[in-house]
């Protein structure tokens, strides 16, 4: 019994299909969720429990001894207790590194190991069709962490304002903004030996000097400076905004810089994605 093979023709007739009913960007999103949903436990640690973890001990624990020793400082927090300043450099934090995390070893593996793009490839998916997919897959794992981390944030105290709520796109539009130029680079590597020096010497650092733990008015000068271009720094001050409820026209400017990043990341990633997977 032979088995028959689509024609050309009928892989035309079902792009079409595809373009006027669901988008085939939506099958390679279908594809990294079906695996999410199969692995999804062994994930929560690094997206849940750890920023939990960071939470208590950084603003309750640490967060008791700041607020008794503040004082006349307590201007630098913006007038809220250190839990409620905390709380977003966290959020952003933890976003960061969703992003980074699925710009790497994913990426890395959906070419060298399993293989995934190559197949879905070979399926009437374009290279653009499975790079969106993969962004919408990551702003989907964005949207649960964040809505996980506020209900808990929550029930700590540690949110101001109902506005917290705007922090759930927020949190979208920071993992897209490393996922995106870091997937660039991500894809034209052979193995991952890059990814721990970026790990190292890039995103820890991020993490403690873009206003997360503490002002960046304490840092000096040219640190400061350093600091303020940095895109997580943006993230952070965004999500303060929204946990206070404080946002205002101001922060778009954090808004604009974090859509050009992601906007020039995408381009860059369209380009070596196709020289990478099409070329």
């Amino acid at each position: 019994m032979s088995i028959a093979t689509p024609t050309p023709g009928a892989l035309d007739l079902e792009v079409a299909a595809g373009r006027r009913g669901t988008p085939l960007w939506w099958r390679a999103l279908n594809s990294w969720a079906f695996r999410w949903a199969r692995t999804w436990r062994s994930g929560l640690a690094a997206n849940f429990v750890y920023p939990v973890v960071y939470l208590a001990a950084m603003g309750v624990g640490l967060g008791s001894l700041v607020n008794r020793h503040l004082g006349a400082s307590a201007a630098s927090l913006g007038g809220v207790p250190y839990l409620a300043f905390v709380t977003p450099g966290i959020l952003a934090g933890s976003v960061m590194q969703i992003g980074v995390h699925e710009a790497t070893y994913p990426v890395l593996g959906a070419i060298r190991w399993d293989r995934s793009y190559l197949s879905q490839l070979a399926s009437p998916l374009r290279v653009g069709d499975l790079l969106l997919g993969h962004l919408a897959f990551l702003a989907f794992k964005a949207l649960v962490a964040t809505s996980v981390f506020l209900a808990v944030a929550g029930a700590f105290g540690a949110l101001e304002s109902p506005e917290a709520v705007l922090a759930l796109p927020i949190s979208v539009l920071v993992a897209l903004a490393f996922f995106a130029p870091i997937a660039a680079y991500s894809v034209t590597r052979e193995n991952d030996s890059g990814f721990s020096t970026i790990q190292r010497m890039v995103i820890v650092p991020l993490f403690l000097f873009s206003g997360s733990f503490f002002p960046i008015a304490q840092l000096p000068e040219g640190l400061r400076v350093l600091a303020v271009c940095t895109p997580l720094y943006h993230g952070v001050a965004l999500e303060r905004a929204c946990t206070l409820g404080r946002f205002g026209l101001g922060d778009l400017v954090h808004i604009a810089y974090l859509v050009v990043l992601a906007f020039i990341g995408w381009m860059a990633a369209r380009r070596t994605y196709q020289r990478r997977l099409a070329g």
